[in-house]
């Protein structure tokens, strides 16, 4: 099984991420924790460059198709073993990213996106996506609290420095895939308390786990 969690900044991906490891962890299942950026050694370097607040002038072109390297060798070197050997895996972002961030955030072209992230992840897409939905400005304040917590502010606050507008075409591009894709897709509210977000995306699993 293979499961992704996409969400604008802020929307609580980790944490959920963590809890539901645990719970699979404890029903006997196997399970492989990545991310993208920065699932793999290549990611790792592009992830640094991707969303440290130092990288200026980044073309948009150029950020996708770094993006896109990461994933192809995210897919070629975690998650298609992982998946042959039987584990659960799940992904903090996947190509859904792409989508919300580089088209409807930065205006590139949706269905070329559509069509590159086809040749990045050769087939490997998810079986259950979960969208964390919150309004952009309560998911930056708690990104942006965070962070500072963190002292990553610098390393990794490039997208939590863009403009409100721009998290709102983010969180458009989101909700039109959901609308896209109602099969794959599980659209929870964010904002509701850890535990209740927690709980719902466990009672979607759970049919599946046996």
């Amino acid at each position: 099984m293979f499961i992704t969690f996409e969400g604008v900044e802020g929307s609580g991906k980790t944490t959920q991420i963590k809890r539901l490891t645990a719970r699979l962890e404890a029903a006997g299942r196997t399970v492989v924790v990545t991310r993208q950026p920065g699932g793999c050694a290549l990611g790792t370097t592009l992830r640094a460059i991707l969303l440290s607040t130092k990288t200026q002038n980044l073309d948009s072109r150029a950020e996708l198709f770094l993006y896109l390297a990461d994933r192809a060798q995210h897919v070629a070197e975690v998650i298609r073993p992982a998946q042959a050997a039987g584990h659960v895996v799940v992904c903090d972002r996947f190509a859904d990213s792409t989508v919300a961030y580089q088209g409807y955030g930065r205006g590139l072209d949706v269905a070329l996106l559509n069509t590159l992230n086809d040749v990045a992840v050769a087939g490997a897409w998810p079986q259950h996506t979960f969208l964390l939905d919150i309004d952009p400005e309560q998911g930056l304040r708690r990104a942006l609290a965070r962070n500072i917590e963190a002292g990553c502010a610098v390393n990794e606050g490039r997208f939590e420095a863009e403009a409100l507008d721009f998290h709102r075409l983010v969180r458009q591009g989101y909700l039109a895939l959901a609308s896209q894709h109602p099969r794959r897709f599980s659209t929870l509210d964010a904002a509701k308390s850890p535990d209740a977000v927690a709980d719902d995306i466990w009672r979607v699993l759970q049919p599946e786990l046996g």
